[in-house]
């Protein structure tokens, strides 16, 4: 009788998904008011477009400053009361300007980029902040502590200390770091390390907090605290380097403090130089300071700026590709060196069988169908790619009797009367894979070779990128060297790091970015998070992704397309382009008016005209960025 299908083994690496970015924004209040704010702009726009009463989109515009301005104003002040001048109090001062000689739509505009640009900021940190606090839950919250006598207690997870032991049973998290005592079993560390497939932990091996346990007992002797944990450090190590990581401003918050304190300044003398020196009229003399300021205000640069990047942004999303911010997307196109994970970015984190040896006197099909057999009934990863494997080759699972599992060795069952085990052992040089040996009755009648799948693309993928840098790609794996090496050959990888923790990926970022490279990495575990803050720009891949490098990156690889990298590059030095040719417009149109206003009359009329025809000039050329074309030449 075929005996029932083995309990599952608990592995849920993935933790518990949180709330959506919209979910997140909505309990936020930066967000209901730049949400607000729009939908009055809105409103107002669409009942000035139908002829409504002036009156009543004036109010809706009106009620758009207040919701989505009143925010920028305090900040403003602020910074004011610190002696310091930014653009978000000089766009409220020109958003008032602009209204108080009848120009409402230009301010409450002006309103509505500001509030939704500072209420993405927020929902970006808060979910950074929200995902580093549910990396500690990957840690169980109870450990089962073993006294000396042999009795047991549980304890939480966080009062472990060192020299503490704790008993681990099959399919439990390993409640903190240390090391093996007692036991033998098999830990899914990929989590952690990036490893491809469960690793044999015995005594003296070291284990680490939050890693799953296989079909063994383990005793643990604890070596650290939890505050100390590996868990503890990635999740310091990114709030760390999202705290310092450089962050790629925009032209215009470049210039922010000159720019504005300039234009203020100008607006001042303005409006007392005629009245002091060539006996203006208060009023004359007020209406040219309020048309220089409207002149002055820097839409057009806004604008220069971010319809390319909008555009854009919205061309890769397209494409599959979520880019977090404009500022992330400008950044994107100065990448010097591109760097990738292993396990789960080049490779699909799931072993296939890539050879098989039998012995003389045996087949290849019955070493693959007898080690099949037995392996239906393993949850293992090694056993799973065995058994697809014999079903692609269309060969028939054996009835088996009296399956046992071998704690950090394999699996064994009776097959046609037969005891056929099936004992997984470890990648090395020779094999560049995990080398599985098949026994019949003791004998050994072939073995199976399996390495982590290669994804189709990686290979093109890895090229281009380093095609569009001029430098070779860099692999930073925490998984074995020969596994590394392999995938470094087979996708034309220049420099390959392997055996890597956490902290290591960080250190051969920073070091990279320290030389004056600007890093682009790709991966995809909470072993990548920390690396992927510190890099100039962190794409995670989307499918496979933990949430914490989700929260982390800068963009998201949604549908784990490795060549969009490549067009990702090349469609924000496109943008880059777009925005300098805009600046350049919008620069030559503010002067030009600018020294119009104050050598002669400036009709407030053509001053209003020339500023929103050169809004709209360098707003339409940003939107060609929406093409097709921008993202596949």
């Amino acid at each position: 009788m075929t005996p029932p299908r083995a309990p599952a083994v608990v592995q849920d690496r993935v933790l518990p998904r949180p709330p959506s970015v919209l979910a997140t924004g909505l309990k936020l209040p930066e967000v209901r008011w730049a949400l607000a704010a729009l939908v009055l702009f809105l409103l107002g726009w669409g009942l000035q477009l139908s002829g409504a009463p002036a009156p009543l989109w004036w109010s809706l515009y009106l009620a758009c400053y207040a919701t989505g301005g009143w925010e920028p104003a305090l900040a403003g002040l602020r910074a004011l009361r610190e002696k310091t001048l930014d653009v978000d109090l000089l766009m409220i001062v020109a958003a008032i300007a602009a209204a108080s000689i009848g120009q409402v739509f230009d301010g409450a505009l002006l309103i509505v980029i500001f509030a939704t640009s500072g209420a993405l900021e927020v929902v970006v940190t808060q979910r950074t902040a929200d995902s580093v606090d549910s990396l500690l839950n990957l840690a169980p919250e109870q450990a089962t502590l073993l006294h000396g006598d042999g009795t047991t207690t549980t304890v939480a997870s966080r009062e472990l200390e060192p020299g503490e032991r704790i008993l681990v049973r099959p399919g439990e998290r390993i409640g903190g770091d240390g090391t093996v005592v007692d036991g033998t079993s098999e830990v899914d560390q990929q989590a952690i390390t990036g490893e491809s497939v469960p690793v044999v932990r015995g005594v003296g091996d070291e284990v680490l907090s939050g890693t799953v346990n296989g079909t063994g007992t383990l005793t643990v002797q604890v070596t650290r605290p939890a505050s100390a944990s590996v868990i503890a450090r990635i999740a310091t190590l990114v709030e760390e380097a999202s705290e310092t990581k450089a962050r790629t401003q925009l032209f215009i918050e470049k210039v922010e403090q000159t720019y504005s304190f300039g234009v203020v300044v100008a607006t001042l003398l303005v409006l007392a130089v005629p009245m002091l020196f060539f006996g203006h009229a208060f009023e004359d003399a007020l209406l040219r300071a309020i048309v220089f300021m409207i002149v002055a205000s820097p839409c057009a640069v806004v604008l220069s700026t971010m319809p390319p990047l909008l555009a854009s942004i919205a061309n890769a999303g397209r494409h599959g590709v979520l880019v977090k911010s404009a500022t992330v997307m400008e950044g994107i196109g100065r990448t010097t060196v591109v760097a990738f994970d292993k396990t789960g970015t080049l490779t699909e984190g799931a072993p296939e069988v890539t050879d098989i040896g039998p012995m003389t006197g045996h087949g290849a099909d019955t070493v693959l169908a007898l080690a099949a057999a037995v392996e239906h009934y393993s949850e293992h990863p090694l056993g799973r790619a065995i058994v697809r494997a014999a079903a692609e080759r269309g060969l028939p699972l054996q009835e088996v009797t009296g399956f046992r599992a071998l704690p950090g060795l394999g699996v064994v069952g009776r097959v046609d009367g037969s005891t056929v085990t099936v004992e997984r052992g470890a990648a090395d040089s020779s094999t560049t894979g995990t080398l599985v040996q098949v026994r019949r009755d003791g004998s050994l009648i072939g073995t199976i070779t399996l390495t982590d799948r290669l994804r189709p693309d990686a290979p093109a993928a890895v090229r281009a990128a380093a095609g569009l840098t001029g430098a070779p790609a860099v692999l930073l794996t925490g998984d074995n060297p020969a596994a590394a090496a392999t995938v470094a050959e087979r996708t034309g990888i220049g420099t390959v790091h392997a055996s890597l923790l956490p902290p290591d990926k960080v250190a051969l970022v920073t070091g990279l970015e320290a030389r004056g490279e600007r890093v682009l990495l790709v991966g995809d575990g909470i072993n990548d998070a920390p690396a992927l803050a510190a890099a100039s720009t962190g794409a995670a891949m989307g499918r496979r992704g933990s949430d914490l490098a989700l929260d982390t990156a800068d963009v998201i690889i949604v549908r784990d397309e490795l060549g969009s990298v490549a067009n990702l590059v090349r469609l924000s030095r496109r943008a880059r382009r777009y925005v300098i040719a805009n600046l350049a417009v919008a620069a030559t149109v503010i002067t030009v008016l600018v020294t119009w206003d104050l050598v002669a009359t400036l009709p407030l009329a053509l001053a209003v005209a020339g500023h929103e025809g050169s809004t709209v000039l360098v707003a339409l050329n940003g939107a060609r960025l929406l093409r097709r074309s921008a993202w596949e030449a």
